[in-house]
């Protein structure tokens, strides 16, 4: 039997290439006798790069940027063989991990470092560049990567508006004059990890904003400040609309990449696999295995399990998940999968969960492994298989 692993990271314990590791590892041991392969994926946040650099090579890059909070951060990128295309993730110069949670402040939180990372990106000589959306730490529309590439945003005064959620409804036309030249020789491709809108019930202010530190009434003040940088985009020509899906990814940075930069926004989890070869992986493959970090209905909504297992799908292969948790009512997720296990308990803190995350992964994994041992069989939708407290 050949077994296909790909799966996502397991936000707050563990990387996609450990996870998938991790597991291949579990279901080697209850099933010495399968074929494992293990390709490493992402959807557009924490792992895009190495996924992307893990199939292409390449050479990993490190450059100074301003971080979400303006203090001054390291952030990577990769440059692909032959130097024309680089690989980078939005999270590295702007990502809510590089903020202490007590400090989250989205109404100063600016994605400048971003704009920083393609132009050294640029400097460096790619003409394409790959951006994940994930893990952001901001909601300013991408304001602040529009400056740091030269863009004046501007108030009604005339006035640089500033940086940060602040200052998205301060902003009344737009200034390209001042725009790098090579951004017009550049492609940029974004990956989304989430299919939101910019504004609405399903926006970014609303959805994410409270993630990111965002208070009832900041929430409310980002939304309005949104749809004010949405009405400029519109005046100046520089986008029909917001409802695009992944507008909403990266605090709206999804629509600001595509109004700044006229970049192509799609799901990051469908552009990596086209980058790694899923495809041509999973063609001869017997079953696929995909994980994640929680699993709840939102994984439907173009979370990387869901798009895998749609390309298995359509290749004819069955897919299982193993997951860090598993909620109750999964909804659309039920039906994506022959089978579905969690690595805990639903009764266990999030803190146990993933101090205990690697070992639960591999006990599940292995017990996964030996029942395919024994018949090819997969049970449906037994969640919480091995829960280990620690001594």
């Amino acid at each position: 039997m050949k077994i296909v692993v790909a799966a996502d990271s397991f936000k707050g314990c563990m990387p996609s290439d450990e996870a998938g590791g991790i597991i291949a590892g579990g279901l080697r041991e209850g099933f010495s006798d399968a074929e494992i392969v293990v390709i490493p994926m992402a959807d557009g946040g924490e792992g895009t790069t190495a996924a992307v650099m893990g199939a292409a090579g390449g050479e990993l890059r490190t450059t100074g940027v301003t971080g979400p909070l303006g203090e001054r951060v390291e952030a990577s990128f990769g440059l692909l063989p032959g130097g024309r295309i680089a690989v980078m993730e939005m999270a590295s110069a702007s990502g809510i991990e590089l903020i202490e949670p007590d400090a989250l402040d989205p109404m100063r939180a600016t994605t400048f470092g971003t704009g920083e990372l393609i132009l050294a990106a640029l400097d460096a000589g790619a003409r394409e560049i790959i951006l994940g959306l994930g893990g952001s730490a901001t909601v300013d529309g991408g304001m602040g990567m529009a400056q740091a590439l030269g863009y004046g945003l501007l108030t009604g005064v005339g006035t640089d508006c500033g940086f940060g959620g602040a200052a998205l409804a301060t902003v009344e036309s737009i200034d390209g004059l001042g725009v790098v030249p090579v951004l017009g020789f550049a492609k940029i491709r974004a990956a989304a990890d989430v299919t939101n809108p910019l504004l609405g019930p399903r926006g970014a202010a609303r959805i994410f904003g409270p993630q990111k530190g965002a208070m009832h009434n900041q929430v409310v003040e980002l939304e309005d400040g949104l749809a004010n940088l949405a009405d400029v985009w519109r005046r100046e020509g520089m986008l029909d609309s917001v409802d695009h899906p992944g507008d909403g990814a990266a605090g709206g940075l999804g629509a600001g990449i595509r109004a700044f930069c006229r970049a192509e926004l799609s799901s990051g989890a469908e552009l990596v696999a086209e980058m790694t070869g899923f495809d041509a992986h999973i063609r001869d493959a017997d079953l696929l295995v995909t994980g994640e970090g929680r699993t709840d209905d939102q994984t439907a909504d173009g979370k990387l399990p869901a798009v895998v297992a749609a390309r298995a799908q359509a290749a004819g292969v069955r897919t299982i998940l193993i997951s860090g948790a598993v909620d109750r009512e999964l909804g659309r997720v039920e039906m994506l999968f022959e089978g579905i296990y969690a690595t805990v308990r639903d009764d266990v803190s999030s803190e146990e969960a993933i101090r205990c995350g690697r070992e639960n992964l591999a006990a599940t994994a292995c017990e996964v492994g030996r029942m395919l041992a024994k018949k090819g069989a997969i049970g449906r939708n037994r969640t919480g298989v091995v829960c280990k407290s620690p001594s």
